[in-house]
């Protein structure tokens, strides 16, 4: 398989890690992104060398996804140390719930900026190039609360349903130019925050889920994997739901 570049912001997390070492096993040499600040950086020195130590390289910088010229000096950074950008996986993202009528502007603009306008930040850099090679496998991280709705979370269930408009317009303009363009939308997976949840809540959750178990990291990280494969061309503009059946669209 062709040694391509991908990038995969927020990749830190179970989510980010599963999804490097998923790309990596396809032979991509793996970009990631992590928050500019000094816990993060620290954190990130450490993951770096954790996947080091599971026979992974990945190069790792800081990045600001709200910020346009940050995302644009990233993608600089990116191509003159390693070469264009082939992959895209947009996985930055936060929550900060709250009832819309408690919610404050500064709750929605913050989960809108990460959330949103973090994918058109990245793909700006990184499409027209990837339509002037004739190749590109972009992936955007939605969510099943995008899908559904989810009380208390009116700005974070708005960005993911954002995503899908946002993917499936790309999609259209990329096609032609061997470009494509996909979400996946994970369910609840088994991750650290999802551990975090009071255990009478977690139950719950799982009676609503018809496979009777969370997800694995793994399960999301494949279905990155298949949507950036060389030969995942005739897919695009459609999105990918990793729940276990919790919704059926």
């Amino acid at each position: 398989m062709t040694n391509r570049i991908a990038v995969v912001t927020g990749a830190t997390g179970g989510l980010g890690t599963s999804m490097c070492k998923a790309l990596a096993a396809q032979g991509r040499t793996i970009v990631a992104s992590h928050l500019p600040d000094e816990k993060s950086t620290a954190d990130a020195v450490a993951w770096q060398q954790d996947m080091k130590n599971d026979g992974i390289d990945v190069a790792i910088y800081p990045l600001d996804v709200t910020n346009y010229e940050n995302c644009e000096a990233f993608v600089a950074r990116v191509e003159q140390e390693h070469g264009p950008v082939d992959i895209l996986v947009n996985n930055a993202g936060i929550t900060n719930d709250a009832p819309l009528k408690k919610m404050q502007a500064e709750q929605w603009n913050q989960v809108i900026s990460v959330n949103l306008t973090s994918m058109f930040n990245m793909c700006k850099h990184v499409f027209e190039g990837m339509c002037e090679r004739g190749f590109g496998r972009i992936v955007n991280i939605s969510s099943l609360n995008g899908e559904k709705g989810q009380f208390g979370q009116s700005n974070y269930a708005a960005t993911k349903a954002g995503i899908y408009g946002f993917t499936k317009s790309i999609a259209l303009e990329g096609a032609r130019k061997g470009v494509t363009a996909n979400s996946v939308s994970p369910g609840y997976i088994d991750t650290p925050m999802v551990r975090k949840v009071p255990e009478k809540v977690l139950d719950n959750i799982l009676a609503g889920i018809p496979v009777g178990r969370l997800g694995q990291p793994e399960d999301i990280a494949r279905a990155v994997a298949f949507l950036t494969a060389d030969d995942a061309g005739f897919m695009t503009g459609t999105n990918l739901s990793v729940n276990g059946g919790q919704f059926m669209s």
